[in-house]
């Protein structure tokens, strides 16, 4: 298997480790605080790996040791925080983008806000250098270990994927169908405005027709 950083330990970050480990991916983690503090979360997410049969471990790192780990890596930070990811950190990488904006937490964004622009490609254009991929935003934390099933299993849930790289793509899709879920290729990130916040595919759970129909009923109206 590979190796995978995850920038982020929050909910999403650390339900991540967890899907991972358990399908036998090593993950480095880091976030804003230290690997210091990060001790008791890796030892519970390797712990429970082992339990559930999976080979995979959790070890934890700088930020920088987590952009680096492999050329796959996911931010799942508060939006307003990434540009404080130095970008040259992740130029090669895949990058899993997770974020969804909060103008209450992130401060208002005029491009979001005027609809001209989504939050992956302002994410893609700080990350230059990466291949951006928008998954795993519009499914609560839990859900991704609760949810998680067999492929061929009948209601199996699925999560929408978007970005302008083809493989890159691809890529992601296989990691999403191993962790446990179907797969809905919804286009570039200039259409990933589908799966926003408050749009009819966000959060519920949907199976891949159910979720198409989803994506193509929502509509983009601008929030200011």
């Amino acid at each position: 298997m590979t190796t995978i950083g995850i920038i982020g330990s929050g909910n999403i970050g650390s339900q991540l480790a967890r899907a991972f480990t358990r399908i036998g991916h090593d993950v480095v983690v880091a976030n804003s605080r230290g690997p210091e503090t990060l001790g008791d979360l890796v030892a519970e997410v390797t712990e429970q790996a082992r339990a559930a049969g999976g080979a995979g471990t959790a070890t934890a790192g700088t930020v920088a040791q987590a952009a680096q780990a492999g050329d796959l890596v996911v931010v799942t930070i508060p939006l307003k925080a990434v540009t404080s990811i130095p970008a040259h950190l992740l130029e090669g990488r895949i990058v899993i983008d997770t974020n969804n904006y909060y103008p209450q937490r992130d401060g208002q964004i005029a491009e979001l806000d005027e609809a001209r622009t989504t939050t992956s490609e302002l994410v893609a254009h700080h990350f230059a250098g990466a291949r951006v991929v928008k998954a795993f935003n519009h499914i609560p934390a839990g859900e991704i270990s609760e949810h998680a099933q067999a492929p061929g299993t009948e209601g199996r849930r699925a999560l929408a994927v978007y970005g302008d790289d083809l493989a890159a793509v691809e890529r992601v899709s296989d990691l999403i169908d191993a962790t446990g879920f179907d797969v809905v290729h919804g286009g570039g990130l200039a259409e990933s405005w589908r799966i926003e916040r408050d749009t009819p595919g966000y959060i519920p759970h949907f199976t891949a027709e159910q979720l198409r129909q989803k994506l193509a009923e929502a509509t983009r109206q601008p929030a200011a």
